[in-house]
């Protein structure tokens, strides 16, 4: 719509404007999730601790499942991200893999959160072979970063030849698996390092 000066008018939006702030929600959704699982955690649960209404939470989020994808991805970027950081910034598939249990130790212990990590537990006695099978994939994907990072020190000398990077990049799967379900368990952050010492004692060594 244009005037008779030719200066564009402003249209209103239509619709009422959100009543409430985005990321606060998401934020307690992510704890929702975190605490209790995919499957636990219902649509009631979320509105009552987003403290939005059904329709709301539709109309910002979708249902339940995108919910919980945009809820991963937060997961991941906010608290997850010390695996992804671990392998880029160390020299060595060694110092990323010691630093990543020791974070791991850390950030699954930290409080004032749930303990333990999100990706592993959220599929618990879930239904949904969409939301179990995007989480594995995840986790896969970092075993297999790891593998990757082995797989190159053996190549430049820095582990052994004879080195099976798959099983070793498994086992430092299963050990951040392990510490999550621990921490959940009610281990404390201190017991869990020394998990994470006794894990890295296994390393092999040109």
């Amino acid at each position: 719509m244009v005037d008779a000066d030719n200066t564009k008018t402003k249209v209103k939006p239509r619709g009422r404007p959100r009543s409430f702030d985005r990321e606060t929600a998401l934020e307690k959704a992510v704890m929702a999730f975190w605490e209790h699982g995919y499957e636990a955690t219902s649509v009631a649960d979320l509105t009552r601790v987003m403290g939005i209404g059904a329709p709301s939470l539709y109309a910002a989020f979708g249902d339940k499942r995108a919910l919980f994808e945009e809820v991963v991805t937060v997961y991941g970027t906010r608290y997850g991200s010390f695996t992804d950081q671990a392998l880029a910034e160390e020299p060595t598939a060694r110092a990323a893999v010691s630093r990543m249990l020791r974070e791991a130790a850390a950030e699954y212990t930290a409080p004032g959160r749930p303990h333990g990590c999100l990706v592993i537990h959220a599929a618990t006695n879930c239904t949904s072979p969409e939301v179990e099978g995007s989480l594995r994939e995840r986790r896969n994907g970092n075993i297999a970063a790891v593998e990757s990072r082995i797989r190159a020190d053996v190549a430049a000398g820095e582990l052994p030849t004879g080195t099976d990077a798959g099983a070793l990049a498994r086992h430092a799967g299963a050990v951040v698996q392990g510490m999550s379900q621990q921490a959940r368990d009610g281990a404390s952050r201190e017991e869990l390092e020394a998990v994470a010492e006794i894990a890295m004692a296994i390393w092999p060594r040109t």
